[in-house]
């Protein structure tokens, strides 16, 4: 009877003991430095087109630094804003009114009022009206109650791609789609309201994972595009497990999964079609963590999109970028760029050049050559910006001037202190050359001297090409006339015994012929 029971129950849980150990494994994060570096690239563009919004709002197309503290929060800026309007230049301008001492204000830059104005053009455009009144179309049915709260909606217009005055220039404009009811006192609508699906559309009613299988020879089989992060590795079983999933059968996110059993496969297929065709919608294809877990939260399917992050990462693949968690649907990207481009993406990547590009004024001075004396250097210039402004053209010239004299005077003292170093290490007893300068150091005395060297002949290019090539290879011959040289040298110093010399010179052709 025990080994009945014991059959029965293995055979009930031979499938979910392979799932479990499959999906054990699968938590494994491999980072893929391509999809991080999209992420990485977008820092702070939300925040920067925020504060372009809240700027060009205003009738004077400037506010001073004090406004726009207050609406830190809201622009989720993540310093002082003082510090984080001075680090796009080419975005923001800094101006004092009447040249008094109040707090600065900022307005935007032409570049940046160019760029505007092209965002604005792609806003008013016809076919984009109608792509983005398709996404919404599709986004209310995707639940079961064909309706959202405008909030949520809200909180989706930047992935979703949508205008900032999106409830007052496209919703009117698509009464067949979509409608606002309880706007503004009705229960549960927050002053808010709901946008409620008005019709059906069957034709927009699929996933695009199945307009990609009819595209293709197989239109029978739904299957999910699998791209690992390089480094990343699955063994038998996992291997395993991935093709017995992908032949689970596919249930369209536009369906009700309210009849599929909560811990079956083909509910957890279901729910990665769910956040699949969720990324799909974005434009950039991917969202933060926490934005897409509120709508797995609204669609009471939460738990769903949890397991489908942790357990498919050929699917998804989950950054820590920016400080934050980003899910990003990786069949969208290719060799870190979007396959799908969007008008409104293209505006966006130039907001990412204007960004990080320096203007002219605000780049750092360096001299080619002069390494270790770049702050002086930028130091000097400043100093006689400064003085320019205080006393004009005349007083430039002049700090030009002294400026060359110093430096002309650093110079001489330089080569003054070389000489003398050199008389010093000429002179005292106690300094020595290392061994390995030794020869360099006979070489020039015998060069100097006219000794019996083919590098006396011929002319100077010559010569010094003789030179590079003598001291990269040196061989046992010359190292042993370089080290009598050094110690005729030393001898015919005063004060100095030419016996100790010779032995260590001796000493050293030894460890040379050894």
């Amino acid at each position: 009877m025990r080994l009945l029971r014991r059959r029965l129950y293995t055979s009930a849980t031979a499938s979910s003991s392979i799932a479990s150990s499959a999906s054990s494994a699968l938590p494994r994060h491999v980072r893929d430095r391509g999809l991080d570096h999209v992420v990485e690239r977008e820092k702070h563009l939300r925040t920067v087109i925020g504060l372009k919004n809240l700027l060009k709002s205003e009738p004077a197309k400037s506010l001073p630094l004090s406004v726009i503290s207050r609406q830190r929060d809201a622009l989720r800026i993540p310093t002082r804003p003082v510090e984080f309007l001075r680090r796009f230049p080419s975005v923001f301008a800094e101006l004092r009114p009447g040249n008094l001492p109040l707090d600065p204000h900022f307005k935007l830059t032409d570049e940046a009022l160019g760029l505007d104005e092209e965002e604005k053009l792609v806003y008013q455009s016809v076919a984009y009206r109608m792509e983005a009144a398709d996404r919404v179309l599709r986004l209310l049915m995707l639940g079961r109650k064909c309706e959202m709260p405008l909030g949520l909606i809200n909180c989706l217009s930047w992935d979703m791609g949508l205008p900032p005055d999106f409830p007052e220039s496209v919703i009117p404009e698509f009464p067949d789609y979509f409608r606002v009811v309880n706007g503004g006192s009705g229960r549960g609508s927050l002053g808010v309201g709901v946008l409620e699906l008005v019709c059906w559309s069957g034709d927009l009613a699929k996933s695009a994972i199945e307009g990609k299988v009819k595209k293709g020879r197989d239109s029978g089989r739904v299957e999910f595009e699998m791209q690992f992060s390089r480094g990343f590795e699955t063994d038998k079983k996992m291997k395993k497990w991935f093709d017995d999933w992908q032949k689970v059968p596919y249930l369209s996110p536009y369906q009700s999964g309210c009849s599929l059993e909560s811990k079956s496969e083909e509910s957890e297929k279901w729910g990665v079609g769910f956040l699949h065709e969720l990324l799909h919608l974005f434009i950039s294809k991917k969202a933060e963590k926490d934005t897409a877990l509120l709508v797995g939260e609204y669609f009471g399917i939460r738990s769903k999109f949890k397991r489908a992050m942790l357990c498919h990462p050929g699917i998804f693949y989950v950054s820590s970028k920016n400080r934050t968690h980003t899910v990003i649907l990786r069949e969208g990207f290719k060799r870190g760029s979007l396959v799908e481009t969007h008008p409104l993406t293209n505006v966006r990547n130039k907001y990412i050049h204007l960004m990080n590009t320096v203007r002219e004024d605000r780049k750092s001075v360096g001299v080619a050559g002069l390494t270790g004396q770049s702050g002086k250097v930028t130091r000097q210039i400043k100093q006689v910006e400064q003085e320019a402004d205080k006393h004009g053209e005349g007083a430039l010239q002049d700090c030009m001037s002294s400026t060359e004299a110093d430096d002309d005077d650093a110079d001489t003292d330089d080569e003054s202190n070389d000489e003398a170093d050199s008389v010093r290490r000429g002179g005292r007893s106690g300094s020595r050359k290392p061994v390995s300068l030794r020869g360099r150091m006979s070489r020039d005395r015998h060069s100097s001297d006219g000794g019996h060297s083919r590098k006396n002949g011929g002319d100077k290019p010559m010569r010094n090409l003789y030179m590079q090539k003598s001291d990269k290879f040196t061989s046992r011959e010359s190292t042993r006339k370089e080290s009598f040289n050094v110690s005729n040298a030393r001898e015919r110093l005063p004060g100095r015994s030419a016996a100790p010399r010779r032995s260590r010179s001796f000493t050293r052709e030894k460890a040379v012929q050894n």
